[in-house]
């Protein structure tokens, strides 16, 4: 009898060169996408969330992986399927997948390629499934501030992560049936939150690693680790050079002609800085070791930028000030550059 054909690149929304690593990432993401627990009551997330391992359950071992490459490229989705030559002795036993047939954990066409080699009682198969592994890991995004950056300090993620099923141990069965808590997985997907401590002077683009963290692992396996990617948010005044910051520190024309002593925004707090007379717009001037925490306990600089900001109004009595001044410097810089370029 003919059969539909399956697509399992497809499913997984991935090409037929996708790698392990692609072919796994795909669905650990449709996985908590579509699992039971996430959709309750949703028959469509249930359908999908089948076909999603029955993909997996395939692509993700490399010896069935191969038996099913070897249909071809020219095989489309919806096609009818018939066992090339060589497949026709496959002995289709589905009283060997037991409660989970009646599921219709696996379709017909898994069922074809595979019945034989799925070979065994549940129970067998349970007991495999139950094995020692340790679990995955999990990569998540932790967006911080730049002033926790520089002093360090909690933050709380919340995470999906699997866990085995209260219901059936891990074991798949409850009462000799499939379990319905998990849907047969022997895994269920929680919301779990977690406290974690951001050390001072993480930068943007490292990756903290909690152990132990990740996913649970199954036959009494170890968990698989957390690893945090840190992102720093934009932050309105200050931009990060590596292990520095910098500041644009806005001045009076006059403050830059004549200096002055200003108080100067740090991740620290405000500090006290002298503006040497005669300071140039675009300048930069140093604050040493205010900057983030490098590897052996020394920090980055900040650095002050100058810009001279121009009175957009003047009053009247300010313009004949200015004028005055313009005359004084009429003569004093005819021999500059000024007078070179400008006349």
């Amino acid at each position: 009898m003919a059969i539909k054909y399956k697509d399992y690149y497809e499913i997984l929304g991935l090409k037929r060169d996708a790698s392990a690593k692609e072919i796994k990432n795909a669905y650990r993401k449709l996985a908590r996408k579509y699992h039971p627990d996430v959709n309750p009551d949703n028959k469509e997330a249930e359908e999908k969330f089948k076909e999603i391992n029955e993909a997996n359950e395939v692509l993700g071992d490399p010896g069935k992986k191969t038996k099913y490459d070897q249909l071809g490229p020219n095989w489309q989705a919806g096609a009818e399927f018939r066992p090339p030559p060589g497949w026709e002795g496959v002995d289709i036993r589905m009283g060997d997948f037991g409660d989970f047939a009646s599921m219709g954990g696996f379709s017909d066409f898994f069922s074809t390629l595979f019945g034989q080699a799925q070979g065994g009682s549940f129970s067998q198969r349970t007991a495999r499934r139950s094995r020692k592994s340790r679990g995955a890991d999990i990569d998540a995004e932790l967006t911080i501030l730049l002033e926790d950056a520089y002093n360090g300090g909690k933050h709380s993620v919340t995470l999906q992560k699997s866990e085995i099923c209260p219901n059936c141990g891990g074991t798949t069965i409850a009462g000799k049936r499939s379990c319905s808590a998990c849907n047969g997985m022997g895994m269920t997907v929680k919301p779990r939150r977690l406290d974690i401590k951001i050390p001072a002077g993480v930068k943007g683009g490292s990756r903290i690693r909690l152990a132990g963290q990740g996913e649970t692992g199954v036959g009494g396996g170890s968990a698989g680790d957390l690893y945090l990617h840190i992102k720093l948010k934009p932050h309105p005044h200050f931009t990060v050079l590596d292990h520095d910051v910098q500041v644009e520190l806005p001045l009076m024309p006059w403050e830059a002609i004549m200096g002055t002593e200003v108080e100067v925004s740090t991740l620290k707090g405000y500090v006290k800085m002298k503006i040497p007379p005669g300071t140039q717009s675009g300048q930069r001037l140093r604050l040493k070791g205010l900057g983030l925490s490098k590897k052996g306990g020394e920090r980055g600089d900040q650095y002050v930028k100058i810009k001279i900001v121009v009175p957009k109004t003047v009053s009247e009595q300010e313009g004949d000030l200015y004028g005055k001044l313009a005359q004084l410097y009429d003569n004093k810089m005819s021999g500059s550059i000024f007078g070179k370029i400008r006349r």
